[in-house]
């Protein structure tokens, strides 16, 4: 195999990037970041791969969310303190349920891009360009010119994001961020449960270290994150994260993702979907983690409820027989998506979304593997009306009442509530039979 550099990536063929029509200014602005201060610190990078190492022999639980895109206008002390409050939550609720200690990772300060399925599209008869997140260009038609200066804005409003919760959770207790309002759960079943676990995870006695979070995004602009990419010690890290992960329509084995990650010394994610062959994952992990480094590679499975088990176990099964060490999480969402049939709203199903880690858990358990986390796209907005169903019962008429996301819909705070609660059951459920076999 060749030899890797940052920028080796440039020799093969690259999807979903935006391809810039001023190229010295694009060239401009490659440089600055280039010399800008990194977002992250290595050693930050290297203590999530060991937790997540731990996370994949079942020693630790990872619950990873956020919002599909990120919108810089977001980018408010409110709006980030209570994203960065719903992931902790859902972290102590899962943490509560399997006894497993969390690693909380946000996908913040940087899921401002997404892939698109065409360059173009059209909007009131006009074909423009594709809204591929807001560091490439803006979702109203007059601001869809994909402009570099934009990745500049990214990474400023990415460092601002980062420095205010770093501020936040060093100056708080986490006895701050324990008061789940499980109050709009009160239709669901398990709620005298709910009630319950809320009481406990409040009274528990926490650690400053139990506020330690990660980010994470999609590394898809690949100039962008060669440009953040920097040389410590004798490896290269890519530390405008602590993770990042290559998507399902950009892990090509001979592609330019794949080129850019195999080199980059960083923890990453492997999305993978129904598309995703047997042979082929087992190639794929064997460019990525050749040394069978414990921790390095997150796969997160992205399936669809009802298809979980005629995908999963066969992947799983290609895992044990190439013997890379990987750790397995449960996307829940981005197989569940759909349209609404009498508004279009892209939306999703609360139930379908808890069906398909209920599967995932089902799977694991049969294969003797190992569920390391979750994965959704969420927001600690309380009014947020994107996801239909769980127990606050949002139908399709009510879609329109509250619907910010401008890439795909997030469960909002309740909804994520419901399903943590749910998935907890099932889990202490599993933690107890362990229990009474011992």
């Amino acid at each position: 195999m060749a030899a890797w550099t940052p920028s080796s990536w440039q020799a093969k063929t690259a999807l979903q990037m935006a391809e810039w029509e001023d190229k010295a200014q694009a060239t401009e602005v490659l440089e600055k970041l280039s010399k800008l201060p990194p977002l992250v610190q290595a050693g930050e990078c290297d203590l999530l791969k060991q937790r997540l190492a731990e996370a994949g022999r079942g020693e630790r639980f990872i619950v990873q969310g956020g919002d599909c895109a990120e919108r810089f206008q977001d980018c408010q002390a409110d709006r980030l303190e209570s994203q960065y409050k719903l992931i902790w939550q859902l972290g102590a609720i899962l943490e509560h349920a399997t006894g497993r200690a969390g690693v909380r990772i946000c996908r913040i300060a940087g899921q401002y891009g997404k892939p698109r399925s065409k360059p173009t599209e059209m909007v009131d008869g006009k074909e423009v360009k594709s809204f591929k997140g807001e560091n490439i260009n803006g979702f109203e038609v007059k601001d869809r010119k994909w402009d570099p200066e934009r990745l500049l804005q990214g990474y400023f409003h990415s460092s601002a994001a980062l420095n205010y919760l770093r501020s936040l959770t060093s100056a708080s207790s986490p006895d701050a961020f324990a008061d789940i309002d499980a109050a709009s759960l009160s239709k669901a079943k398990a709620f005298a449960a709910i009630e319950g676990d809320v009481k406990a995870i409040k009274a528990k006695t926490y650690a400053p270290s139990d506020l330690d979070f990660y980010t994470s995004h999609e590394a898809m602009q690949l100039d962008l994150e060669e440009a953040l990419t920097r040389k410590v010690g004798d490896k290269y890290y890519n530390l405008s994260a602590h993770l990042v992960w290559i998507g399902d329509r950009t892990r090509q084995l001979t592609g330019a993702h794949v080129e850019y990650f195999r080199g980059i010394a960083n923890p990453i994610g492997v999305k993978v979907g129904p598309s995703m062959k047997n042979d082929e994952l087992k190639e794929l992990l064997q460019i990525l983690n050749p040394n069978k480094e414990e921790g390095r590679i997150m796969l997160i499975t992205r399936y669809g409820a009802g298809k979980v088990d005629s995908m999963l176990t066969g992947h799983i099964k290609a895992v044990q027989e190439c013997g890379i060490p990987v750790v397995w999480q449960c996307d829940a969402v981005h197989g569940n998506g759909i349209v609404a049939e009498s508004n279009k709203y892209k939306t999703r199903r609360v139930e379908d979304c808890i069906q398909e880690i209920l599967e995932c858990m089902a799977v694991h358990k049969k294969c003797g593997s190992v569920l390391g986390g979750l994965h959704m796209e969420v927001t600690g907005q309380t009014s947020v009306t994107e996801c239909l169903g769980g127990c606050m019962g949002i139908t399709e008429a009510m879609l329109p009442q509250n619907y910010e996301t401008f890439c795909d819909p997030r469960l909002n705070y309740s909804q994520s509530l419901e399903a943590a609660f749910t998935v907890a059951g099932e889990m202490s459920v599993d933690r107890a039979a362990k229990r009474a076999r011992q």
